[in-house]
């Protein structure tokens, strides 16, 4: 089975922006088997921080840019780069939160458990919604949440479990892609995001957002809770691209127009999918 995903992104109003692009990674359920752009010319720069490479795309007009990802079906796993811990301020936990996810995983009979617990701690700090200020923002670190449900999208709540994890002594990653749920027929509008633990070579996935989006705060691994089928494009948040003059990115998933202060603009995109071989997977 091979998964196509093409995401088309509408012209810039300043014809010379350009387009900082992930390229894809393999996980334990697909391959990248091909990256394709019309529209536009294609050179690579690399981030810094993790060694991903990234496609810097140039316009060609004032046409729409046409991004093509292929994936084949099954993969070697996630790389191990994702499980490195890299501080800044968008994975380093606050005090108080260190010693809360200490004092959760000290709790708990094994490690498993321990990430279980810390997987449903983070999962009762957040309602799910899309904020105008998120949780962290302002803050040289990941802040404790103490009481109350906060306001958090699938950034804000992974956010928290990445750091708690890692401040609790465990390896966790970060992904991002793209989630396409089953009712919406290979449409989707924006990126997702989601966690890997990886404790004694057991390898599993957490999705919070989408389980409080089902109503549901009992959380277990593995990926789809909601219906539909996702794709990896990138890892890790505060990432760096020199040759652009970017710093601590938290993140980069979609499209985005570089300015020329080493900033990134979020682009207007349509995302579609096609999975070509047989039909599509729960």
């Amino acid at each position: 089975m091979r998964t196509s995903v093409t995401v088309t992104v509408a012209p810039h109003g300043e014809r010379s922006r350009r387009l900082l692009v992930p390229v894809g990674l393999p996980t334990p359920h697909q391959m990248p088997a091909g990256f394709e752009v019309t529209g536009g010319s294609v050179a690579l720069t690399g981030e810094s921080t993790t060694g991903q490479m990234a496609a810097l795309i140039t316009p060609a007009g004032g046409e729409p840019v046409e991004v093509r990802y292929s994936y084949l079906e099954r993969g070697p796993g996630y790389p191990d780069a994702i499980f490195v811990p890299r501080l800044n301020r968008y994975t380093q936990a606050a005090k108080e939160l260190v010693s809360d996810a200490i004092a959760i995983a000290e709790a708990q009979a094994d490690g498993h458990a321990a990430i279980q617990a810390l997987v449903n701690a983070a999962a009762e700090k957040f309602r799910y919604a899309h904020p105008d200020v998120r949780f962290n923002e302002g803050c040289d670190e990941v802040p404790y949440l103490s009481c109350g449900l906060t306001e958090g999208s699938c950034v804000d709540i992974n956010t928290y479990l990445i750091a708690s994890l890692r401040a609790a002594g465990y390896e966790a990653g970060y992904l991002t892609g793209y989630f396409f749920p089953r009712e919406k027929n290979g449409c989707c509008v924006d990126g997702h995001c989601w966690v890997a633990t990886r404790h004694d070579g057991v390898v599993l996935e957490w999705d919070i957002a989408h389980h409080l989006k089902m109503g549901t705060r009992e959380i277990c691994c593995g990926l789809n809770p909601k219906p539909g089928d996702r794709v990896a494009v990138a890892h890790s948040m505060g990432l760096a691209f020199p040759e652009l003059g970017i710093a601590c990115e938290k993140l980069i998933n979609e499209p985005a127009w570089v300015s020329g202060d080493g900033r990134l603009e979020k682009a207007e995109v349509t995302i579609r999918r096609e999975i070509v071989g047989k039909a599509a997977a729960a």
